[in-house]
């Protein structure tokens, strides 16, 4: 992601992972990567909105502060699902969320205070 786009933002929720990646990225010669240890579910209000995110693990709903911090006409791609999960594409178009199904996925469970929120 860091070869295609100006900024890139990732966030952990396992402290000593976010800070592993940091580092790994900084000794690659990543600049543009910012990484922080919190709850994804809960997205990173203070540099949105964003273009695109991406989700790398299954909550069980599509996370409203996600798609609150979505910019007009940016996408959100996200498996969701406990044991039969689906991975989906989410686009803001004139502030609706527009949503397709795209393929059966499995992804390892979202984790954090953020999954015990419902829509």
């Amino acid at each position: 992601m860091a070869e295609l786009c100006q900024e890139v933002y990732s966030i952990e929720i396992i402290e000593s992972l976010a800070s592993k990646a940091q580092n790994r990225l900084l000794t690659q010669g990543y600049q543009n990567v910012k990484v922080k240890a919190g709850d994804g579910y809960l997205g990173w209000p203070e540099v949105a909105p964003f273009d695109a995110i991406i989700i790398t693990c299954s909550p069980d709903h599509i996370p409203n502060p996600l798609l609150e911090q979505l910019k007009e006409g940016g996408r959100l791609v996200v498996p969701v699902g406990t044991y039969a999960q689906e991975l989906k594409k989410i686009v803001k178009r004139s502030g609706k969320i527009e949503t397709a199904d795209i393929i059966p996925v499995v992804f390892v469970p979202m984790t954090g205070e953020g999954v015990k929120q419902k829509k």
